[in-house]
């Protein structure tokens, strides 16, 4: 690929459609055929007759079906290309086998931050957990005091994050919503990230405190505290408790030291948002070749987003470890379908506008390169939302596409490090884990640079490949890994991407 200069990219040779590497002019020859109109850079442009009703090839996969007689050279996108349910068949655990690991002696390390229960943090942030809504001002209002005063002589303290929601109250105790906000919530107060504590709740709210700490096994100590603000007297008396208990707690946690680790205490959150027509093409199986090196390292790579490995499923399901994984993941999709049925929905309108924009049309299209953030090894477990991750290598969790209801879920389940792949410009910071943003495309990466650490735009371009760009961002997951900043940290962003999935009756 790296010595291409073809205006245009065939993916598999059973494709029916390529994908412009750039603008293409109308009457430019494309793929041996006369582009008929405009091609958008990223979208697709017929190269061979696709009769309607036919399916639409690329990746060697259906995407949809064309909704009318196509000709080559004609642009291929809404107006021409509709969805069709998947009717892929599924192979179950028959190439999964072993993760191949590196002999011990070669495996990668990091520096960071070894936590009493054995977990390593890649960062060092104390965190403010609100158990619902009527206790986020007094949360926030805690972090934003040391936001504005420091931590004097304390300076291996990466912040204090108010961890924020609108939920909480009002809800039947035994909803899927509810059981996700619990879970979450014992999920961040338990990731490595956090050196520290605090539970702020209302007191008369359906999510308890104290229940919350008894059914998780919570327990105060000296870095994790409870505050109630009706038991100690107001907004007023509550924000003055969490400061001075965190005041308290600073010199113990600015001591502990980043030493080596070794790498299977990552647990990578993989992720896309913002996606366009070059994203299953350059960043993700960038992503997905990075994600390979790190659990031959011993590593855990986490992909999720359930309704953006619909009609791809197949690749994950041949690779799982065993039928009973398989099937696990299957039961996921067929609750997808029940749930966007029972709301009116259809899993096809996942795809955004700026999705489309960007060259995609179908879920199909979506997924299929979506799923490249997975690579190549063995598909280890699949968990619900918010479960703790507690196997190595390359898994699974049932979360939306919504970016930060999705990172959520992995953070919960453990993930101490992200990287985030983009087309479109995605900004998001997700505290306490540091984010890395990989560019689908040069012209974003260049245009939005204050938001993007790695550019893998030179795939397309002729001047990169799919196994180099990875390699960087292996790098990058390690450095990061080990204390270097991505963009956003470097302006402090990330406080505001916290958000449970909202499921269930409001009361």
């Amino acid at each position: 690929m790296m010595a291409e200069t073809k205006p245009e990219i065939l993916l598999n040779d059973a494709d029916n459609v390529a994908v412009a590497r750039r603008a293409i002019a109308a009457g430019e020859t494309v793929g041996g055929v006369s582009a008929a109109e405009p091609i958008p850079s990223g979208h697709k442009i017929a190269v061979r007759p696709i009769a309607k009703g036919a399916p639409v090839v690329k990746y060697g996969q259906a995407i949809g079906q064309a909704l009318c007689d196509i000709a080559p050279g004609a642009h291929v996108h809404l107006h021409n290309l509709g969805m069709q349910d998947s009717d892929v068949a599924h192979a179950y655990a028959t190439s999964g086998g072993a993760t191949s690991l590196l002999p011990e002696s070669q495996r990668r390390t990091f520096l960071g931050f070894l936590r009493p229960d054995g977990q390593v943090g890649t960062r060092n942030y104390i965190g403010i957990i609100s158990s619902v809504n009527c206790s986020a001002t007094v949360s926030r209002a805690v972090a934003d005091h040391f936001k504005r005063n420091g931590f004097g002589p304390f300076k291996n303290i990466d912040g204090v994050v108010a961890l924020t929601h609108g939920f909480g109250c009002a809800v039947p105790t035994k909803t899927e919503g509810y059981i996700y906000l619990r879970r979450v919530m014992n999920g961040y107060a338990r990731n490595p990230n956090f050196a520290a504590i605090v539970l702020i709740g209302h007191g008369c709210e359906t999510n308890q405190i104290g229940h919350l700490m008894r059914d998780f096994a919570l327990s105060e100590g000296p870095n994790f505290k409870s505050i109630v603000i009706q038991d100690i007297g107001g907004t007023r008396k509550a924000i003055d408790d969490a400061i001075a208990k965190i005041s308290e707690m600073l010199p113990a946690i600015n001591a502990v030291p980043r030493t080596p680790q070794p790498l299977s205490k990552l647990k990578l959150a993989l992720e896309c948002g913002g996606s366009d027509g070059y994203s299953g093409i350059t960043a993700n199986p960038a992503l997905g070749y990075a994600s390979d090196l790190l659990i031959r390292n011993g590593g855990t790579s986490v992909l999720s987003e359930t309704p953006e490995i619909y009609g791809a499923e197949h690749l994950l399901t041949r690779r799982a470890v065993s039928v009973e994984v398989a099937e696990k993941l299957m039961a996921r999709i067929d609750w997808w379908r029940d749930y966007t049925t029972r709301h009116g929905a259809e899993l096809n309108n996942n795809p955004s506008h700026g999705n489309k924009v960007g060259g995609l049309t179908t879920i199909l299209e979506k997924s299929l390169g979506a799923v490249a953030k997975g690579g190549s090894m063995p598909l280890n477990a699949v968990y619900e939302y918010a479960e703790p991750v507690t196997e190595t290598g390359l898994v699974f969790m049932d979360t939306p596409g919504y970016d930060p209801v999705a990172v959520t879920g992995q953070v919960a389940g453990g993930c101490n490090l992200i990287v985030f792949t983009t087309g479109r410009g995605s900004v998001a910071g997700f505290k306490p884990v540091p984010c890395i943003k990989v560019a689908t495309n040069s012209e974003m990466f260049h245009r939005m640079s204050d938001d993007m650490d790695i550019n893998c735009g030179g795939i397309i371009e002729g001047t990169d490949s799919v196994e180099a760009a990875g390699l960087r961002i292996f790098e990058q997951v390690i450095a990061v890994a080990s204390g270097a900043r991505t963009v956003s940290e470097g302006y402090d962003y990330g406080d505001n991407e916290f958000v449970p999935w909202q499921l269930g009756a409001v009361t």
